[in-house]
């Protein structure tokens, strides 16, 4: 089983993602456990203030340091974490081998960033990993770490119902998946190949592997030069 604690201020955003469809099923199985921290809760006065303007006098806000070392400090009472990762724009690209590692461990913080960032001595003193979905900014982190959650969960044994679905996903072995197909066989004189229609095992093995590489040359040639 994998648990994960999640940081945030907005933790209503993070509802919709986690109530349904895979993610669900593997925490009622018990094969996952998502703990949401509101990070208000550790926040300073009446106002349970998390930001601050930061120094140097840009526009924005900043999430503030004590309230989210206090958080993660209080987490690790309880746990031994492997990692602890920030969702950045300007962290490590996601990819399907990095989910992989992360699917493998025990015990992991996300921390989602807010506002015009965080104070740079959490990523320093506290963050052990820093992941991005994209090239791009969006308004927290809680989006991404349900991107980062879905892509974790559902390799773990037993959230998919049939565990080889997850193995021959894009981007395993560095290739895209090779074109599937259901029924009807003809739909508008547009027909399956006929391999796929055969019962041949071997044959149908070949074929995907194929077209698999065919499809990652056409839309996605760098991916073959990692591997």
């Amino acid at each position: 089983m994998i648990n994960i604690d999640i940081i945030t201020v907005l933790p209503e955003l993070l509802e919709s993602p986690f109530g349904h469809s895979i993610v669900k099923r593997a925490v009622e199985k018990g094969l996952a456990k998502i703990n949401i921290h509101n990070l208000r809760k550790y926040g300073k006065g009446s106002y349970r203030q998390v930001d601050d303007y930061p120094f140097g006098g840009d526009a924005g806000m900043v999430l503030m340091i004590e309230p989210v070392f206090n958080l993660i400090n209080n987490l690790k009472k309880n746990r031994n974490y492997q990692e602890v990762i920030y969702m950045s724009p300007d962290g490590t690209l996601l990819n399907q081998n990095i989910a992989n590692r992360l699917s493998c461990l025990e015990n992991i913080i996300i921390l989602c960033g807010h506002y015009k960032g965080i104070d740079h001595r959490i990523r320093e003193h506290l963050i052990t990993c820093e992941i991005s979905i994209g090239d791009y900014v969006l308004s927290g982190g809680e989006i991404p770490a349900a991107v980062l959650c879905d892509a974790v969960i559902r390799l773990i044994p037993g959230a998919v119902s049939d565990e080889t679905s997850a193995l021959s996903d894009s981007f395993q072995d560095n290739l895209l998946a090779p074109p599937v197909y259901t029924r009807p066989a003809k739909f508008n004189d547009w027909e399956v190949p006929d391999v796929l229609l055969s019962g041949n095992p071997k044959k149908i093995k070949e074929w995907q592997d194929s077209k698999a590489i065919e499809r990652t040359k056409l839309l996605r040639p760098d991916l073959l030069k990692e591997k």
